[in-house]
């Protein structure tokens, strides 16, 4: 499987984004996917984690009632919608494929599959 994200851009602070993650190859043997980040100097964290089964979605603190993940029917396609932007939500924004029972930990390293990640600059 390959994925590609895209949507990222500069926005001012208040402001949403949606951010796209393109899915390609097989994915019968998935088992969750997610959203996650990274700000300069600091580790990749996750920001959602969703069950590539029943779409069940485990949330970071710091995106509840902020942030939506969201697929197309074709499940070809997963989105993230990014409401209220803050300048804390700077970062690079990377989409991630887990075949582990135990992608709803959130830690990276429970995802095998990566896409090149796209920049979301957030402006005070």
């Amino acid at each position: 499987v390959t994925l590609m994200e895209s949507g990222g851009g500069l926005v001012q602070a208040g402001a949403s984004l949606r951010l796209s993650c393109a899915i390609h190859g097989r994915t019968n043997f998935i088992q969750g996917m997610g959203w996650f980040r990274q700000a300069p100097g600091k580790e990749r964290e996750f920001v959602v984690v969703v069950s590539w089964r029943d779409d069940t979605a485990i949330y970071a603190d710091s995106v509840k009632g902020r942030f939506t993940i969201s697929r197309n029917n074709a499940k070809d396609t997963m989105f993230l919608q990014m409401n209220s932007l803050g300048p804390e939500d700077t970062a690079i924004y990377y989409c991630g494929a887990a075949s582990s029972f135990r992608y709803d930990t959130g830690r990276p390293d429970e995802y095998a599959y990566w896409g090149q990640g796209t920049q979301v600059t957030v402006s005070s």
